[in-house]
C-alpha cells in the first residue's frame, strides 16, 4: 500500500457529511414508497445500505435484508414522522448508520425491524418465525428500551434497565445509539423545550455509554448535536472558527507531506491523512489553550498494516523530528477500557510548530471508530478482532459492562447503584498498574485509585482477606494512591479468615471495591457482632485497637439509634462511618435499603453527592449531647521519638478508647496519625482535640470528613 494523500477538501467534505445524509434520506424516502416490482430484486430504498454493508462484508447474504425491509415497509406504510417523511425512512437511516460502521447482517436486520413490534401490528413471534430467535431477541431488547421512561426521577431505574438489556447482547445498545443519533439529527421539528430535554438525556445517559462501548463516530456526532442545542452560542462560535480555518489551505499539509516522505524512505507502507477535530473538540481546545492556533484544528492520522509497523513508524518520526515526550501514550500495549488502541505522539517541525499524531493499524481504526460494532457477530467464532484480554474476547459483554451488571445485581437499591454508576462513567482517565504475582497482567484503574481498589479489581470478593500491600517493592498502606506504572503486590490472609474494616470505605474510590465492602459490612451487621471473621487489621493499625473491638464498636447500637431521632417512626437509625457525626454537628439523614436511615454530617462529601443526585434528605435531631460517640481524628505533627506514646497518653487521659490507629510514613519530617476513637461523652470532644494539639510537635488536629487524607 502506498502512502495516501489528502487535500484541504477532505475535512470540508467530512463536515458536510450530515447534510449529505439528509439528502440521502430524502432519496430513501422517495424510493421507499416506490417498491420494486421484480421478485427477489433488492429494493432501491436499501441499495445505499447494501453498498455500505458490502464494503465491510463483501460476501454478506442480502436476501435477509431484503425480506426485513419489505416487512418493515409494509408494516409502517401510512405512518409518517413529524417532519412529514414516510416513517420507513427512520429505520432505513438507523440501519445505514450501522452499516457504515460495519455492523453484521443480523444487527442490520434487527435494525430495520426495531420499531415494528412497538408501533405496528407485527408481533415478536412473527419476527422470530420469519428471521430467527437471534433477530427476535435483538428486536425485543430494543422494544423494551423504547418503553423506558426518561427523566431525573427515573434515571436510576432507566440506566439499570438499559444495562440489563445491553448485557444480554451489546448489539441492542448499538441499535439504540444509532436510533438516537438519527433522532438527534432530525430534532429540529420539535419544540425547543423538548429538544433540550432529549439533548440532556442524550448527554447524561447515551453519550457515556457510547464512550464505554467505543463507538467514537456516534459519540462525537452526538456530542456536537447536543452541544448545538444546549449551548447554541458557544457552538456557533466554534463553528465559525472552523469555517475560517477551512477557508484557507490546510496548515498540517506540510507536516503530512514530510511524514509521508519519511515513511516512504523507510519502506513503511502507510496512509497519512489529516483528521479534523469535531466542533465540541475545538471548543474544548479553546477553553484549555485559548484561541486555537492553526495546528489545533486537526491531527495527523497514520494507518499501517501491522502492529509492528506502528512502532516502526513511531521510531522514524522520533528520529527525524523533535518529539514532544510528554505527549507520548501507548494504547496498543495497554488498550483503553473501551477497546481503543493507538499510539499517540507529537513532534515539532518548521519553527517550533507542533503536530499531534495518531498511529494505528487499519483494524485498530475500525474499532476506534465503531467500537464493539466493528468486532463482528459476537456469537460466531472467528469473526471480529478479539484479542487476549477480557475487554476484547467477548464483545457481547465487555469487561466494564460485566462489572456493572454484577454491581446492579448486588445493589438492589437503585439510588445506591446510580451513584456508583455515575462515578464509574465519570472516570474516563486511567492509570495502569502491574502485579508482582506470577501470571498477573496489568490492571486499568481510574486516576486516584488506591491499593484497596487494586485489591478488589484483581481478586474480587477474595480481597476481603487483604492484609497489606507492597508498592514498587516497599510496604505501603491500603490507602496509598497509585500512579501510572506502579507495581503492586497484595498480601492476602492464607485462610481467608479476615475481612474488611469499615475504614476501607474511605480508601475505596471505585464501585468494584465499595460495593463488595458495603455488602460484607451489611451482612456482618445483619448477622450480629460475633458472627464471621474479624475485620482485617491493615498495615499500620496499632495502639491497642483490636479487630474484635473495632467490630463491636461498629455494631454497637448506642453508636447508632440511641443518638438520633428521625422523622420516620420506627425506622432503625445509624451514624455514617464515612464522617462519624457527633453532637452538636449539623446532620441530615437518608433512607437506605431495608428502610433504615443513615445519618451524615451536613458537610460530608457523600451527603453532598447524594443530595446533588436527587436524594431527599430527612430532618434529624440529636436526643442529647451527653452520649457516647465514635469519631475519627487526624493529628498532623512533626516527626519525633515517642510522639505516638504521648498522643496515646493524651487520649487515655480523656477516656478515649482507641478502636483503630494508623501512622503514615513520614514525609519531609511531617507525619499524620489517624485515630478512630470511642468517647464516653461527645461533649468532651473539643477538650480532647485541644489536649492533642498541646502534645509537643502536633500542629493541627482535625476531624475526618471521609476518613481519608
Amino acid at each position: 500500500m502506498s502512502a495516501g494523500a489528502t487535500t484541504p477538501g477532505d475535512a470540508a467534505r467530512e463536515r458536510r457529511g450530515h447534510r449529505r445524509d439528509v439528502l440521502r434520506l430524502r432519496q430513501l424516502g422517495r424510493a421507499a414508497v416506490i417498491r420494486s416490482t421484480v421478485r427477489h430484486r433488492l429494493p432501491d430504498a436499501i441499495e445505499h445500505v447494501a453498498q455500505a454493508h458490502r464494503r465491510h462484508h463483501p460476501r454478506a447474504d442480502l436476501d435477509t435484508l431484503r425480506r426485513a425491509y419489505l416487512l418493515a415497509e409494509s408494516a409502517h406504510r401510512g405512518q409518517f414522522r413529524k417532519s412529514g417523511e414516510p416513517y420507513i425512512t427512520h429505520p432505513l437511516a438507523v440501519t445505514l448508520i450501522l452499516a457504515e460502521l460495519g455492523a453484521e447482517t443480523t444487527t442490520l436486520t434487527a435494525s430495520l425491524l426495531h420499531d415494528t413490534v412497538e408501533d405496528t401490528e407485527v408481533t415478536l413471534d412473527q419476527v422470530r418465525a420469519d428471521f430467527g430467535d437471534e433477530v427476535g431477541h435483538l428486536v425485543d431488547g430494543v422494544t423494551k428500551l423504547e418503553k423506558v421512561e426518561y427523566g431525573a426521577a427515573a434515571e436510576p431505574e432507566t440506566f439499570r434497565k438499559m444495562l440489563v438489556a445491553t448485557g444480554s447482547d451489546v448489539r441492542v445498545m448499538s441499535i439504540k445509539l444509532a436510533d438516537r443519533l438519527h433522532n438527534m439529527r432530525t430534532l429540529g421539528v420539535m419544540r425547543p423545550e423538548k429538544q433540550a430535554r432529549i439533548a440532556r438525556v442524550t448527554r447524561d445517559v447515551l453519550i457515556p455509554l457510547a464512550e464505554r462501548l467505543g463507538v467514537q463516530a456516534v459519540k462525537s456526532e452526538l456530542e456536537d448535536l447536543v452541544f448545538a442545542i444546549l449551548h447554541p452560542e458557544e457552538h456557533a462560535r466554534a463553528q465559525e472558527l472552523i469555517r475560517r480555518h477551512s477557508a484557507g489551505p490546510d496548515p498540517l499539509a506540510e507536516a503530512a507531506d514530510a511524514v509521508r516522505e519519511v515513511l516512504r524512505e523507510a519502506g513503511i507502507a502507510a496512509r497519512v491523512v489529516t483528521r479534523p477535530r469535531h466542533v465540541l473538540s475545538v471548543h474544548r481546545v479553546r477553553l484549555k489553550r485559548g484561541e486555537p492556533g492553526p495546528y489545533d484544528y486537526g491531527r495527523l492520522l497514520i494507518l499501517v498494516g501491522e502492529n509492528a509497523d506502528c512502532y516502526a513508524a513511531l521510531g522514524e518520526l522520533h528520529t527525524c523530528f523533535t518529539p514532544v515526550v510528554s505527549e507520548f501514550k501507548d494504547f496498543i500495549a495497554v488498550p483503553k477500557f473501551n477497546l481503543y488502541q493507538s499510539l499517540h505522539t507529537a513532534f515539532a517541525f518548521g519553527g517550533g510548530r507542533i503536530a499531534e499524531v495518531l498511529l494505528r493499524t487499519h483494524a485498530m481504526h475500525r474499532v476506534a471508530e465503531a467500537g464493539v460494532i466493528a468486532l463482528g457477530d459476537p456469537h460466531r467464532a472467528g469473526e471480529g478482532d478479539a484479542g487476549a484480554d477480557e475487554e476484547r474476547v467477548d464483545p457481547t459483554r465487555p469487561g466494564w459492562l460485566s462489572r456493572l451488571l454484577d454491581w446492579q445485581r448486588q445493589m438492589p437499591d437503585p439510588d445506591t447503584f446510580w451513584t456508583a454508576l455515575r462515578d464509574e462513567l465519570a472516570k474516563d482517565r486511567e492509570i495502569t498498574v502491574f502485579g508482582e504475582e506470577p501470571g498477573s497482567g496489568p490492571l486499568q484503574l481510574p486516576v486516584g485509585a488506591t491499593c484497596v481498589d487494586a485489591a478488589y479489581a484483581r481478586h474480587g470478593d477474595a480481597a476481603h482477606a487483604c492484609l497489606g500491600v507492597r508498592v514498587n517493592g516497599r510496604l505501603a498502606t491500603l490507602r496509598t494512591v497509585l500512579h501510572d506504572g506502579d507495581t503492586v503486590h497484595l498480601l492476602l490472609a492464607p485462610d481467608g479468615s479476615s475481612g474488611p474494616s469499615p475504614e476501607w470505605l474511605a480508601y475505596a474510590t471505585t464501585p468494584a471495591a465499595r460495593i463488595p465492602i458495603l455488602r460484607w459490612l451489611d451482612s456482618r451487621e445483619a448477622a450480629g457482632a460475633d458472627a464471621g471473621p474479624d475485620p482485617a487489621p491493615h498495615l499500620g493499625q496499632a495502639a491497642g485497637a483490636s479487630a474484635p473491638a473495632a467490630r463491636r464498636a461498629a455494631a454497637d447500637p448506642a453508636d447508632r439509634a440511641a443518638a438520633i431521632v428521625a422523622d420516620v417512626p420506627g425506622a432503625p437509625v445509624r451514624l455514617a462511618r464515612c464522617c462519624t457525626p457527633v453532637p452538636p454537628d449539623g446532620v441530615r439523614g437518608f433512607t437506605v435499603r431495608g428502610g433504615a436511615v443513615t445519618v451524615h454530617r451536613e458537610d460530608c462529601p457523600t451527603a453532598v453527592r447524594m443530595t446533588a443526585a436527587g436524594r431527599h434528605p430527612l430532618p434529624v435531631t440529636w436526643r442529647s449531647e451527653s452520649i457516647g460517640c465514635r469519631v475519627t481524628l487526624h493529628a498532623e505533627a512533626l516527626g519525633r521519638p515517642e510522639l505516638l506514646a504521648d498522643l496515646t497518653e493524651a487520649l487515655a487521659a480523656h477516656g478515649a478508647a482507641v478502636l483503630a490507629a494508623e501512622v503514615e510514613p513520614p514525609r519531609e519530617h511531617r507525619v499524620r496519625h489517624t485515630y478512630t476513637l470511642r468517647l464516653p461523652d461527645s461533649s468532651g470532644l473539643p477538650r480532647l482535640m485541644r489536649a492533642m494539639r498541646r502534645v509537643p510537635g502536633v500542629y493541627d488536629v482535625t476531624r475526618a470528613a471521609r476518613l481519608q487524607p
